[in-house]
């Protein structure tokens, strides 16, 4: 894994296990809330037409609604960029406790209510989406070049194309990652570990994040780019 170095400081690692949530928090949506992604909205515009055509197992409502929760969470994200534009650490430590709080009632709701019912089908969706929608935007701000934490097509071209790129790589390689161990929780556990997990990961992040933002420490890379 890439490590702290003095342009972005903690960002680079803190931004791959971020993507690692993208992984863990779809495998979730996909396998068990209607064939849905929460992250990737390219695969939710996609699934929409598909839906939309008449095929079996797709539900465009669901797109819709993780679709509208992104879009929702984005806009929130993106002023929450506007609002603490000067240090990028103080930035993407209130950001990821704020979507803690949202993968925290997820998790508990998941584990209280399940997930079969449509009303909380649906819940779990918005909260989640609304979750990544605030991560994308927040990530993009933060000008990490080859980390976006969920989307990999322009980084899997890029990686190809340019024959370099070890945070690509690592992107990659995170995402993927994510995604399985999110799929064998939610296939030989249950829908709240598999969030707890990303849960975990989050807290971790914030922490991590809160810390090295201290001033003494995040002279050089704290600044917006």
């Amino acid at each position: 894994m890439p490590t702290p170095d003095h342009e972005h400081g903690p960002l680079v690692p803190m931004l791959l296990v971020l993507t690692v949530v993208t992984g863990v928090v779809d495998a979730v949506s996909y396998l068990e809330l209607g064939h849905v992604f929460v992250a990737n909205m390219t695969g939710n515009v996609v699934f929409l037409g598909f839906a939309l055509a008449g095929a079996a197992g797709l539900s465009a409502t669901a797109s819709l609604a993780a679709l509208a929760a992104f879009l929702l969470g984005a806009a929130v994200g993106g002023h929450l960029a506007r609002r603490l534009p000067e240090h990028r650490g103080h930035l993407l430590t209130a950001a990821v406790a704020a979507q803690s709080v949202l993968v925290a009632a997820a998790t508990v709701l998941a584990a209280l209510a399940g997930h079969e019912a449509e009303g909380v089908r649906y819940t779990l969706i918005g909260l989640l989406g609304f979750a990544m929608g605030g991560q994308n935007a927040v990530v993009r701000s933060l000008k990490v070049p080859d980390l976006t934490t969920t989307v990999l097509t322009m980084t899997i071209t890029a990686l190809a194309a340019d024959r370099t790129g070890r945070r690509r790589l690592a992107s990659t390689v995170w995402m993927f990652a994510g995604a399985l161990l999110g799929a064998l929780l939610v296939l030989h556990a249950d829908v709240p570990v598999a969030l707890s997990l990303a849960l975990v990961l989050l807290a971790a992040v914030a922490v991590v994040t809160h810390l090295a933002s201290r001033p003494h420490l995040s002279q050089g890379w704290a600044a917006p780019r």
